[in-house]
């Protein structure tokens, strides 16, 4: 049953609780309400995919209450310094390269080397992530390819059935989603327009290049060779060759496995561990990775996506 979270001290300490035990909560930024999931926790945020019906796995903005905090997960160029001296907190989303050791959740990048992360200019959104203690992974908390909703009431309409609850925090004074800026060899990239304007940007650091949708200027989630490991990757195999790693789903191909998305045939678990069984598989230097069939529905259609783009030719 969802829970609505009163905007009081209180009220923030219980949504807070429920993000450490691993659910969702919906909560307000200045820009619209965000769907929160602990963004250490893989399968919290492979349940953010889940009740947005997400189709594919954008890359996730992770908020934090601080640049300390920020600086424990991605390195800054000079230029990002400067946009985030003069515009955090705020409406702005920094796209840059997670650190080495960077333990928010795979997933949270899709899969790639960096991380869009941002400071919310919103009092109680601030003291929620300090009561969380732990950065949010939060996309917009509505349906996808629905309203962003900028009241709670948007929210519950959207998303009732979904989530573990929503902390009231009234109206979104802007109102559209953040600006995210990327970096292509350290000059800033306008990668979506938002709630700071390019004027703004231009004034700060100089003029932005714009994101391609050709995909010549890098950007998430955009090339069709992407989220790839350095060996070949052969997809919907139900035999193991001599050095092939197995990547499995489900108990009729533990077998087989090395390593295994889900044992139990769970859609959301093999979501929360696709991105990692990868990275671990390349980190193995494994001659060629073979992958087990995914069933074509649910989050399973992200999946395989994904994995398509893995054995692409490159």
């Amino acid at each position: 049953m969802l829970k609505i979270f009163p905007s009081s001290q209180q009220g923030i300490s219980d949504a807070a609780a429920e993000i450490r035990a691993g659910h969702l909560v919906a909560f307000a930024t200045e820009t619209v309400y965000g769907l929160g999931a602990d963004a250490l926790n893989d399968t919290a945020v492979a349940s953010i995919y889940e009740a947005k019906g997400r189709p594919s796995f954008n890359p996730l903005i992770v908020h934090v209450p601080s640049m300390a905090a920020a600086r424990a997960y991605v390195d800054f160029n000079e230029t990002a310094e400067t946009l985030a001296a003069s515009f955090w907190p705020g409406a702005l989303t920094l796209v840059l390269p997670r650190k080495p050791d960077c333990p928010v959740s795979r997933l949270a990048s899709a899969g790639l080397e960096t991380l869009a992360i941002r400071i919310p200019a919103h009092k109680q959104a601030l003291e929620f992530l300090k009561s969380c203690d732990r950065p949010l992974a939060a996309p917009s908390a509505n349906p996808s390819g629905s309203i962003s909703p900028t009241t709670a009431q948007h929210v519950i309409d959207g998303l009732k059935d979904r989530i573990a609850g929503v902390l009231e925090g009234g109206t979104c004074p802007v109102g559209v989603e953040s600006t995210v800026v990327g970096f292509d060899n350290g000059r800033p990239v306008l990668l979506r327009p938002g709630g700071i304007t390019g004027e703004e940007l231009t004034a700060a650091v100089g003029p932005l290049l714009t994101h391609d949708a050709d995909g010549t200027t890098p950007s998430p989630g955009m090339q069709q060779s992407h989220y790839a490991p350095h060996c070949p990757v052969r997809l919907n195999a139900t035999d193991k060759r001599p050095h092939e790693a197995f990547l499995g789903f489900g108990r009729d191909q533990d077998h087989l496995a090395d390593i295994n998305l889900s044992i139990n045939g769970s859609l959301i678990e093999a979501t929360s561990h696709l991105f990692s069984a990868l990275h671990l598989l390349d980190e193995m230097r494994v001659a060629a990775i073979a992958v087990g069939p995914i069933p074509e529905t649910g989050l399973g259609v992200a999946i395989n996506d994904r994995l398509r783009r893995a054995a692409a030719p490159r």
